[in-house]
């Protein structure tokens, strides 16, 4: 029996293609890749005003497909009128909260912290995404050259980077190094940094500076170098700008740190994220004075791809 085709619609952001490849993979789905581009005037405009209708986005050349996996606010418009507009039954998945009628969906997924419901809403414990514990344990060896060879266990940093909420200033990144090389020296640990695709360089750079004679600083955004710093760390710090790398490292199902930044704006929906997981037991603010602690593993992913697949098939 052939697969099923799917589209997945973003506008390109990591976080974004993390969600949708990853819920296409569980659902062992072929897909293509569509990057959304809104035509200007309606980039602005919310998708509750805006109609339904070619003339907002691109045209998406893309004309055999199944199912639409969609996520972020310029995909919601795609997603409904490429579905409106097939000839044949095609199921549409949105990720986030679409803020439009969910009728327009087949299914909706979003964290419990948008606190969002309706029969087609599956709401989730955080981000899903594209990682899988078989990638992460096929990846161990990959910084085997790199790190030190001594008997330190490890501790990884996964730093995002700066958005409306969060600041990257020299002295935010300081007070976190500053904190997080404390609990290196207290408990004997060497370091596995790991930027991401929003790190600045000015931050990657300060950080090979302050931590780069004992420790290891990767320099360049690698995924392989990612998963193997999952695999072989005892425990992990995530920087708290980003939901989807905390909802990543907690695959792992070992200790998580939030390195905390003072926000510029309300960041309501980050704490409620925060605090939800903090009442799963995954994670713990960085400069905490707390032992070693476990949960279990949160696979949500392919929790919500078995509801789905549950569905269609009934």
């Amino acid at each position: 029996m052939n697969k099923l085709k799917g589209i997945l619609l973003t506008q390109g952001m990591h976080g974004m293609i993390s969600q949708v490849e990853g819920l296409a993979k569980a659902l062992d789905i072929d897909f293509t890749h569509q990057t959304v581009e809104l035509n200007n005037f309606w980039k602005m405009i919310p998708p509750k005003f805006t109609p339904i209708s070619q003339s907002v986005y691109k045209k998406i050349n893309q004309s055999e497909y199944d199912i639409i996996i969609s996520c972020g606010r310029k995909s919601v418009i795609p997603s409904i009128h490429l579905k409106n507009n097939s000839k044949k039954k095609i199921i549409n998945i949105h990720i986030q909260d679409p803020k439009v009628n969910f009728n327009h969906f087949d299914f909706i997924v979003a964290p419990e912290h948008d606190l969002i419901k309706g029969q087609n809403v599956i709401s989730t414990k955080g981000a899903i995404h594209y990682l899988t514990d078989e990638e992460i344990i096929k990846n161990k060896d990959y910084l085997s050259s790199l790190i030190k060879n001594d008997s330190r266990k490890i501790c990884s940093l996964i730093l995002g980077g700066p958005t409306k909420y969060y600041e990257y200033s020299l002295e935010n990144i300081k007070n976190i190094f500053f904190v997080l090389n404390n609990l290196l020296e207290k408990n004997d640990l060497q370091l596995v940094v790991i930027p991401s695709m929003r790190t600045p360089k000015s931050t990657i750079d300060y950080a090979l500076e302050y931590f780069g004679e004992n420790h290891t600083v990767i320099c360049n955004v690698d995924k392989k170098a990612y998963l193997s710093a999952l695999s072989r760390s005892d425990s992990i710090v995530v920087t708290c700008d980003s939901s989807s790398m905390i909802s990543e490292a907690a695959l792992t199902g070992k200790p998580i740190y939030v390195a905390n930044i003072l926000p510029r704006k309300n960041d309501r929906r980050f704490k409620k994220f925060r605090n939800l997981f903090r009442e799963l037991n995954i994670i713990r603010n960085l400069g905490e004075d707390v032992e070693n602690w476990s949960y279990k593993k949160l696979d949500e992913t392919n929790r919500v791809a078995n509801i789905i697949k549950q569905k269609i098939n009934s």
